[in-house]
């Protein structure tokens, strides 16, 4: 039995790749697809929807969302709610809003994905970060992203900074007499350490972190040339979460 998947925000760059994986593998079926911007009523037979409140009752397994930060944490909750286990790569959640639909999965014993980043490199670098920042506590996140991208830090700086402060002691980096000439030089502050967001045309998705002690550095760095690099995260997120009763917030957590 093939896994029918529903593709929310399927217009945009990472939701058309991610109809493209979908159709290109013969275990996943394309159910349906959502996208407020869409005038067509289907794409190659499959239906095409504007509003989510018409997916009500829809037979599909899951749900994968790529729309945008303002409504990614209604869908997830719509689709928790209908029966779709979500599988989003829409960032911008709360650490509440995290919380809160992990308890309505558990109550709907229902599987979830989302996730800051698909890509396999970007959660190796994470895991990678937190290792190195229990003998590297100095340490600065540079994160650049194409220029349309609505939210700042990304997802993946903001999970990465999460992981790092786990395992890290905490320390208040720089001169403590520091003084910004320009608001907002030094970056955004998170647990004593700076996250500075790159925004530029021609860029797709890449992260540095940058650790330094006496006499030496280490600089740690992933780069998506291409939106196809999240779509094995994608496809083995879809094919997880049908197995599972638990949204998790994270790739690592399935790999």
């Amino acid at each position: 039995m093939s896994i029918k998947v529903i593709i929310a925000g399927f217009k945009g760059r990472m939701g058309s790749t991610a109809l493209d994986m979908v159709k290109g593998d013969s275990d996943l079926e394309v159910a349906a697809l959502l996208d407020p911007f869409a005038t067509e009523k289907d794409v190659d037979g499959v239906p095409v929807f504007n509003q989510k409140e018409d997916l009500v009752g829809f037979d599909a397994d899951v749900w994968v969302d790529f729309t945008m930060p303002a409504v990614a944490y209604e869908n997830t909750r719509f689709a928790l709610e209908n029966g779709f286990a979500p599988v989003v790569g829409t960032t911008g959640f709360t650490e509440e809003q995290i919380i809160e639909l992990i308890a309505l999965s558990d109550e709907k014993s229902l599987g979830g994905l989302i996730a800051p980043n698909f890509a396999i490199g970007a959660i190796l670098l994470m895991e990678f970060a937190a290792k190195a920042s229990k003998y590297f506590p100095d340490l600065e996140i540079i994160e650049l992203h194409h220029d349309k991208k609505k939210d700042a830090p990304s997802g993946t700086a903001i999970k990465t900074a999460e992981l790092i402060r786990e395992v890290r002691e905490h320390k208040v980096q720089g001169a403590a007499d520091e003084k910004e000439l320009i608001n907002g030089a030094r970056g955004a502050e998170f647990d004593g350490f700076r996250i500075h967001s790159v925004r530029l045309p021609g860029l797709v998705a890449h992260q540095e972190v940058i650790f330094g002690a006496q006499g030496e550095g280490l600089t740690l760095r992933h780069d998506s040339y291409d939106r196809v690099s999240f779509m094995r995260g994608v496809n083995l997120g879809i094919k997880e979460v049908v197995k599972r009763d638990q949204l998790v917030y994270g790739l690592e957590k399935l790999l």
